[in-house]
């Protein structure tokens, strides 16, 4: 795999992970700032399974999203009842353990050293694949009755409820549904750098997708592509101003929170803007004639 593929591949992977985030942030308005703890799941469940069984690579994916799932039903199941404050502190919490917990656990994940030698068996059109796949999956979701569920839940909760919503169901079907696309991204990191320690899915990393999200907009799943695009590869186009990557990220949060608090999409689509270029391209036309 040349350089500039292992860059887009691994922008890729981390890209399906911050598209979760939108499921959460932007439709249901859970904020989760333990979300990399499932990509961690995802990363270390294939990492063991790849080194320790012989299952082909579609089998362990699935094995392994299946893990992130089962835990975030897990956490989920106790604390979806629970201010969106308490959710964020618990996730956080649950994200914390879990990195303390494979530090500690030197005989079966390495510990502090981690997975070595995960065989390489993702590519750049696999990955394509599959966020195309995934964006497919969310927009559905987004349409179906419980994306409107969430909706309705994230803009009040009690108003939801004297609907007959049953809102801790809701918020417990988006966060599994989430935690299942994270893993997945975790188990093609996986693949992608043959490698996996515990340090690398801190509370940080969640934060670092919660800002992503923002930039784009917490309302518009095209936002928050284009933002993970942006923040994903930036590292690698500021490669020869090391110093300045994190100010140049910073900066660019920033200045989009406070004069587009909206971020750089608001609520709209690319289908939006798609359908408002062609609006005025007929109107021009018609002025013409």
């Amino acid at each position: 795999m040349s350089y500039y593929s292992a860059v887009m591949t691994s922008a890729i992977v981390n890209i399906i992970a911050i598209l979760s985030m939108y499921t959460l942030m932007g439709l249901t308005g859970i904020f989760s700032m333990g979300q990399a703890a499932f990509m961690c799941v995802g990363a270390y469940a294939t990492g063991m399974l790849a080194i320790h069984s012989h299952l082909p690579m579609a089998v362990i994916v699935v094995l392994s999203i299946l893990a992130g799932m089962v835990c975030a039903l897990l956490v989920g199941f106790p604390v979806v009842k629970l201010r969106r404050d308490y959710i964020a502190m618990i996730t956080m919490g649950f994200g914390e353990a879990i990195v303390a917990l494979l530090n500690n656990m030197s005989n079966i994940t390495g510990g502090a050293n981690g997975i070595n030698n995960i065989p390489r068996k993702m590519t750049l059109w696999l990955g394509v694949i599959i966020l195309a796949l995934i964006l497919v999956i969310t927009m559905n979701f987004k349409r179906s009755k419980y994306g409107r569920y969430c909706i309705a839940v994230k803009n009040d909760e009690l108003s939801a409820a004297a609907m007959g919503i049953n809102v801790a169901r809701v918020k417990l079907t988006a966060f599994v549904f989430a935690s299942g696309i994270t893993a997945l991204a975790g188990s093609l990191l996986a693949y992608t750098t043959t490698y996996v320690e515990p340090t690398a899915f801190g509370f940080t990393k969640s934060i670092d997708w919660i800002s992503f999200v923002f930039v784009g907009g917490v309302n518009s799943l095209t936002g928050t592509l284009l933002s993970g695009m942006i923040f994903c590869t930036l590292p690698e186009i500021l490669r020869f101003a090391d110093m300045y990557r994190i100010i140049a990220q910073c900066a660019i949060v920033l200045l989009v929170v406070n004069f587009l608090p909206n971020g750089l999409f608001g609520e709209h689509e690319f289908t939006d803007v798609v359908a408002a270029v062609r609006k005025a391209a007929k109107n021009r036309k018609r002025g013409n004639l």
